[in-house]
């Protein structure tokens, strides 16, 4: 059974419950609403020494930002050697200090959160390496929601956790996955992900103090949402906004920092031919990408945009896959300055997987040139290659060459 409070299984549950028995710290990061606060709750609840510290209660945040030894007292008051959670704990990074001698004395266990790696950067904060195991948690996966059938690559296997609870692949596409959405009624969906990009804009951008540029941000940001999945041309950004192109560069890092985007670097290994250079940026979320680009939160959406969409949740749900393995792949993608491309590059270090990403049913050799130049330039490291598909079946259409329907990934 799982938990009275708690909707969903995760991946993590079974890791973070793990270091909890073995008494051990560690610290969760991942952007807003993915459910840090919710898993850490489910996996404390048998534990009988918990203080808390919710870093986005105003009251407790100003206690620790006044006097972060506050922390140190507390629990030094303890007989018995308590579990500390920190939730939020870049709202206050001088904690870090004091998690760090708590730890380095034995004094406590402590479990940590957050959503922007920036804020902690900025204030020059080591996160803990060494004394704790990093974690990161996105919005749910596709075995989180229950919609595997089957896994063809063994290297991102990975099983369903939960039953389906008939939210389909369409709803994914226009809605995305963070649990609030996807636990919520189809008549809250669409204001809950609205309230989501008004918070993130109240409250992450005027705790990077750019509150004078709020309005500038805010149209970059429905540009940045528009283009998502593409390598952004800051020229015409820069035309379309207003916003000069340095800022322009200066507002991706914010994406980057605060989580909000996955970026995906350029394939560049053994180069033959001129290939792009730049970087490429997902949004984290499907449905956060939809609301913040302004598109109707709809299924007329998919039709607009099959491609763009699918593209988007396969990439994201590669990302996803690799760090809830723990892998250690890099994912890039591929294309020359002639136009060949690839849309996913998987790089395990021993080998090279190369994956075509097709909004249809059926696909021919024709549509996919260059995945087979692809092959053809690194056939030293790559042996195999894949399409994903909207399809019903698995098909071998060449011999290096399936294709893959999304739900056998």
């Amino acid at each position: 059974m799982q938990g009275k409070n708690k909707a969903l299984f995760r991946y993590l549950d079974k890791e973070i419950a793990g270091i909890i028995k073995k008494k051990q710290s560690c610290l969760i990061l991942g952007p807003r609403q993915v459910g840090k606060t919710t898993l850490v709750d489910f996996c404390l609840q048998k534990e009988k020494n918990v203080i808390k510290f919710p870093l986005q209660n105003p009251g407790v945040r100003i206690s620790l930002e006044s006097d972060p030894e506050l922390l140190i007292r507390t629990i030094e008051a303890e007989k018995i050697k308590p579990v500390v959670f920190i939730d939020e704990a870049q709202k206050v990074p001088e904690v870090f200090d004091a998690a760090q001698y708590l730890i380095d004395n034995k004094k406590a266990r402590l479990i940590l959160t957050g959503s922007s790696a920036r804020k902690l950067r900025k204030a020059g904060v080591n996160l803990l390496p060494g004394r704790v195991k990093h974690f990161y948690l996105d919005p749910l996966l596709w075995g989180e929601l229950g919609l595997i059938k089957e896994n063809y690559l063994d290297f991102l296997k990975i099983k369903n956790i939960n039953k389906n609870k008939s939210y389909s692949f369409e709803e994914f596409l226009v809605y995305g996955s963070l649990p609030q959405i996807v636990t919520a009624s189809k008549g809250e969906r669409k204001s809950l992900l609205r309230s989501y990009s008004e918070i993130y804009l109240e409250e992450e951008i005027r705790a990077e103090a750019l509150s004078r540029k709020i309005g500038a941000f805010s149209r970059f940001l429905e540009l940045a949402a528009l283009e998502s999945g593409t390598s952004p041309n800051f020229s015409r950004l820069s035309q379309q906004s207003g916003v000069s192109q340095p800022a322009i560069k200066e507002f991706y890092n914010i994406l980057d920092d605060t989580l909000v985007v996955e970026r995906v670097d350029p394939f560049l290994r053994n180069a033959r031919n001129r290939i792009m250079s730049s970087s490429r940026y997902y949004f984290f979320d499907l449905g956060v990408r939809n609301a913040l680009a302004r598109l109707p939160l709809e299924k007329g959406t998919i039709n607009a945009q099959k491609g763009i969409l699918f593209e988007h949740a396969v990439v994201l749900e590669i990302i996803r896959r690799v760090k809830a393995l723990n892998k250690n792949y890099k994912i890039n993608y591929w294309r020359t300055r002639a136009g060949a491309e690839v849309d996913c590059i998987i790089d395990t270090g021993s080998k090279v997987i190369p994956i075509e990403i097709k909004a249809s049913k059926n696909v021919s050799l024709s549509k996919i040139k260059g995945l087979k130049s692809f092959l053809s330039d690194y056939k030293n490291v790559a042996k195999q290659g894949y399409v994903i598909t909207m399809g019903e079946r698995k098909e071998k259409i060449a011999d290096n060459i399936t294709t893959i329907p999304w739900f056998c990934l």
